[in-house]
């Protein structure tokens, strides 16, 4: 008699968890509480899976053993808990598809930077000639992947609600880059307990086994008292020296592991700025780790390009350059962003908030922000936190209208940045559907 396989959500991650179950040999269900699109509904009609859209009933009655949540939904929602209590095990897709693969895993978290640093590790593995896939929380799900092209290695992007329902999982080479606040709603808003959830990307390691962290961050050190690493653990700081891992000295990146040392200057890198020197940092190490040849790390550490929307430079118009920050979706790497220029900006803003507090932008805003458009539904907390500092504020609910003020506001040498410090589900399908909304709508100017 099959396993039987309860699927809750029919996005990416669902039906990429579906297709695998199907290959694996388990009877499938799978449920979403919306309207499927269209493309996945084709694609699991295709495969001849059963599933139910606009509600639960089905699966209710199904009654897996397996259940493979889609990150987005809650654990605490009344269909989890009534299938929890009908003795489903209850596993996200990471942790379903980790159970159908031997390759070497490589799994990257943090509350910014994760998708530039998976995108950057995984150009660097494949320079040296490895058959390397790249999944997770960035394009394709791991799930999917696995049905597509088995490889021998994987760097996987994984977010802390992916984390939440981890049982078994154990990465080789795991990696935290930062933790700051975010997604606090889903955990009780608590700092702690989202942490928690970062930190449970090394969970299940041993000492065989490699930790990679950002010995800078005081939320992480809190952490790992709190959730002991059997891993070796190896740091990267840009405050101090150090033995084993990457450090920052006189203007040049080094990674000290098992007694090498790889040595590179700063301004050959291709990603620039205090945050990206963090994320070369970590993927240097990985690479390190794995023993790739130093030529390589120091030519795919110089020639990467960057993932969209992400500091994207979009245009020059009439010298008012344009940049996409749309993956910006919290405070936290809108402060990065800012950090990064050195020429007055025009900066739009807004969209759903999640809780952000916006003085620790104080600051840079004042020393670099010359206006402020606000491009969401509801802007009262941004006008609020900044009206005593910024004299121009102006609202927006599209993006052809805000990149059009931005362009009347704008002086040659200016920099018009799109990063909104907030989701984008208000005005737009998501932050890809912003940053593509921007684009078209600078290059229609």
């Amino acid at each position: 008699m099959k396993t039987k396989v309860g699927i809750l959500g029919g996005g990416e991650s669902g039906v990429g968890a579906a297709l695998l179950a199907q290959r694996e040999g388990y009877e499938i269900f799978l449920s979403d509480a919306g309207k499927l699109k269209e493309k996945f509904r084709l694609e699991l009609d295709a495969a001849g899976l059963q599933y139910e859209e606009g509600g639960h009933e089905k699966i209710i009655d199904f009654n897996p053993a397996i259940l493979v949540k889609s990150p987005g939904i809650p654990s605490e929602a009344e269909v989890v808990q009534k299938l929890i209590a009908g003795g489903a095990e209850l596993i996200s897709e990471i942790e379903f598809a980790y159970r159908h693969t031997k390759a070497y895993l490589i799994g990257i978290t943090g509350s910014n930077g994760k998708t530039t640093t998976a995108h950057l590790l995984y150009h660097m593995l494949q320079k040296a000639g490895l058959n390397v896939g790249l999944a997770g929380n960035v394009g394709k799900s791991f799930a999917r992947q696995l049905t597509e092209k088995e490889h021998d290695y994987y760097v996987i992007e994984i977010s802390s609600f992916q984390l939440d329902d981890v049982a078994q999982m154990k990465l080789p080479i795991s990696i935290l880059l930062n933790i700051t606040p975010d997604h606090l709603d889903r955990y009780q808003y608590s700092l702690e307990l989202y942490a928690d959830a970062k930190l449970k990307i090394a969970k299940n390691t041993t000492e065989e086994d490699y930790f990679i962290y950002n010995a800078d961050d005081p939320v992480i050190a809190e952490g790992m008292e709190r959730n002991p690493i059997q891993a070796k653990k190896i740091p990267f700081s840009q405050k101090q020296k150090l033995e084993e891992g990457a450090y920052n000295s006189s203007e040049e990146l080094i990674i000290n592991h098992k007694n090498q040392s790889f040595i590179m200057s700063i301004h050959d890198l291709a990603l620039q700025g205090k945050h990206n020197l963090y994320n070369s940092m970590a993927a240097g190490i990985a690479t390190r780790i794995l023993d790739l040849r130093k030529e390589v790390i120091r030519e795919s550490l110089s020639d990467f390009q960057n993932v969209e929307h992400r500091l994207e430079t979009v245009a020059s118009v009439h010298g008012i350059e344009f940049i996409n920050d749309s993956k910006a979706t919290n405070v936290n790497s809108t402060w990065y962003a800012l950090e990064s220029l050195s020429r007055p900006v025009v900066w739009i803003v807004g969209g759903v908030d999640k809780g952000n507090d916006y003085s620790e932008l104080m600051p840079l805003v004042e020393e670099k922000v010359k206006a402020i458009i606000c491009l969401g539904k509801d802007n009262k907390k941004i006008i609020d936190a900044f009206k005593e500092k910024i004299q121009i504020i102006e609202e927006s609910t599209s993006a052809e209208d805000a990149v059009r003020k931005a362009y009347e506001i704008g002086a040659k040498g200016d920099v018009v940045l799109l990063s909104p410090a907030c989701a984008s589900f208000d005005l737009f399908e998501n932050y890809e559907d912003r940053g593509h909304q921007f684009k078209k709508a600078v290059k229609a100017l």
